[in-house]
């Protein structure tokens, strides 16, 4: 049977390897680190090997929520020569040159907000046996808030609710909000305002001619802060119920509208409807025309005992005319 070797033994030659530079361990920062808009950021990274002649570093950038399969490279570091690649090259270099000693820190100057996200720091140097050849650093750069956004939902009447929110387009780490009230106008009742610093939205209840007036948002993060003011104007009880009549005024002669056109169009169809007639053949010849009775028509019955016996007159009218050819 075959001896294996037991685990104390493997962790006293891996000690070994380690002592005689033939194991690749990578170390870098454990916190996070956050940098300013425009500034420079340094992420250190470390590395113990015996540096020969396959030794290669690279920097990667991978965004923020994707795996580290789909980062992009930075820059890389072969055979003497660095060479930088992607969009952060004209950003990006290293403070050691060349990084063989140890130490390959990434300078990045002007950083910008896209650049958050995790860096990757990845040392290969066969055939040294690896322990840990690749190191994690979290970068967020930090943005003040741009000036937000004030907006309000629905018109305010008396004894109503009014929603006024708040928002901002930038700002790392994300702005919280808070909204206060302008001017010397009593505040409104503390049971009557709700507020969400995470979402910027202020709901006030419970609508009082006292809540007019001037609402600022400031939004705030450890960059500054930026605000917005917005006017709310509440409706009194009868300015409302003057509102109301003329929505139902308007309504009305809508609907009336409606009905008349509906009528006119309704008689056009009508107008423009063909009548049932009848052609000549359908009439008959003895037919009797209206409103006048069979009985009331003895000049019919003489014209047509006329009709009938003109055909012999004419007969012997022709015959008398032809008598004188024949002498």
């Amino acid at each position: 049977m075959a001896w294996l070797p037991g685990p104390f033994l493997c962790r006293t030659l891996l000690g070994f390897l380690c002592l005689n530079g033939l194991a690749v361990e990578v170390k870098v920062p454990t916190e996070p680190l956050s940098v300013p808009v425009g500034k420079t950021a340094e992420l250190v990274c470390s590395y113990s090997t015996s540096v020969g002649s396959n030794f290669a570093l690279e920097w990667s950038f991978v965004q923020p929520g994707k795996p580290i399969s789909a980062s992009h490279p930075i820059l890389y570091f072969t055979n003497g020569h660095l060479y930088p690649t992607g969009s952060k090259a004209e950003r990006a270099s290293l403070l050691q040159s060349p990084p063989t000693g140890g130490v390959a820190t990434l300078k990045l100057v002007d950083v910008r907000p896209s650049d958050t996200g995790t860096y990757l720091c990845h040392v290969n140097n066969p055939p040294d046996f690896y322990t840990n050849g690749l190191g994690l650093i979290n970068l967020t750069v930090l943005v003040p808030p741009s000036s937000p956004s004030c907006s309000q939902s629905g018109t305010a009447f008396v004894g109503g609710s009014a929603a006024l929110r708040c928002s901002s387009a930038q700002g790392a780490p994300k702005p919280v909000y808070s909204w206060v009230r302008l001017g010397s106008f009593p505040t409104p009742s503390p049971g009557s305002v709700v507020q969400d610093e995470v979402s910027g939205q202020l709901i006030l209840t419970n609508l009082s001619l006292t809540s007019s007036g001037t609402y600022r948002c400031v939004a705030t993060n450890q960059m500054g802060t930026a605000s917005c003011e917005l006017t709310l104007s509440v409706t009194g009880p009868s300015e409302g119920r003057v509102a109301g009549t003329l929505i139902g005024v308007l309504l009305g002669v809508l609907l009336l509208s409606v009905a008349v056109f509906c009528l006119i169009r309704f008689q056009k169809e009508r107008k423009t409807t063909p009548k049932e007639t009848y052609g000549g053949s359908d009439l008959r010849e003895d037919a009797v025309a209206p409103g006048i009775s069979e009985q009331a028509s003895p000049q019919a019955d003489s014209r047509k005992g006329l009709l009938e016996r003109s055909p012999s007159a004419s007969t012997a009218t022709t015959t008398k005319s032809r008598l004188p050819m024949l002498l």
